[in-house]
């Protein structure tokens, strides 16, 4: 083989609680991945050596061995050295450090593709463990799933059987947010965020699984959207937006500043689009994958 071309998919977190701080300084969470489909584009090459080369279009992507494609394939070679080099092209489609998890996906889909491309015949259990050591969302895109519960740091996941899709109308401003920054102001802020509405994960998959859009717009819930919302007042903006728009199940994922509402249908998201294009936000008309 000397080509593989693979889809990274982005995710949004419909549940996120952050717990308390581990001792190895990450946090206990509970969260609800969701993947969609707004893609990355990822083409493995061989080389003629054996070294690793990331090349992509965007500026905010490192090239080096910061990034987490760049670490997971360097994982594999570590272990398989007699494997040939390989480039990695990157074409981004997901705003990088938006809370859409794109790094952690082009990862998994390194270590996924890597495993086709170099013909190594590793389980998902094994790959598994090559992306726990790179990142907490990277295992929840090895198991190219719809749905699942992250436990833990967010790595211990629990497939969910949910077979409703859903309309998303993607809102990110083209401002970033550093996980680091988002936790040390949670931290300052614990006795406040611990006391915040409680809102059940359970309840929230079961309105996933009856497509209950109105009960799913109350369990929506994420730690970080107040301290986000501070860090970048954007999303406070895009959410009253939204809400104008007359969308009444609305969150930010991960870290933001990815703001997302949950439509009815495809006319719905699109006719939203036309109303909050600005040259400050991308804005996205997406669906679960």
């Amino acid at each position: 083989m000397k080509r593989l071309i693979l889809y990274s998919p982005a995710k949004v977190n419909l549940y996120l609680k952050i717990l308390d701080k581990r001792a190895d300084g990450f946090h206990n969470l509970i969260t609800l991945f969701e993947r969609i489909d707004l893609c990355d584009k990822i083409t493995l090459t061989r080389r003629k050596d054996k070294q690793i080369k990331i090349i992509c279009n965007h500026p905010l992507v490192p090239s080096g061995d910061s990034n987490l494609a760049f670490k997971a394939a360097e994982l594999l070679k570590k272990d398989f050295p007699n494997k040939t080099g390989i480039n990695i092209r990157i074409k981004k489609n997901i705003p990088p450090a938006s809370g859409l998890g794109g790094g952690s996906s082009n990862a998994a889909t390194v270590l996924l593709g890597l495993n086709r491309f170099w013909r190594l015949g590793l389980s998902k259990k094994k790959l598994l463990t090559y992306a726990k050591k790179l990142g907490c969302d990277v295992a929840f895109f090895i198991y190219e799933l719809p749905f699942a519960l992250g436990r833990q740091k967010g790595d211990r996941i629990i497939p969910l059987d949910i077979r409703n899709k859903f309309w998303h109308i993607l809102v990110v401003p083209h401002k970033t947010i550093s996980t680091k920054s988002a936790y040390d102001l949670w931290e300052k802020n614990k006795i406040q965020n611990l006391t915040q509405e409680k809102k059940d994960v359970k309840i929230q998959v079961l309105a996933l699984k009856q497509n209950s859009l109105s009960l799913l717009g109350k369990t929506l819930f994420n730690s970080f959207e107040k301290i986000s919302g501070k860090i970048c007042p954007d999303i406070l903006e895009i959410r009253e937006k939204l809400k104008d728009l007359g969308i009444t199940a609305i969150s930010v994922s991960g870290k933001g500043p990815a703001v997302f509402g949950i439509v009815t249908a495809r006319k719905e998201a699109i006719r939203c689009k036309r109303q909050l294009k600005n040259k400050s936000r991308s804005v996205f008309v997406v669906r679960t994958l």
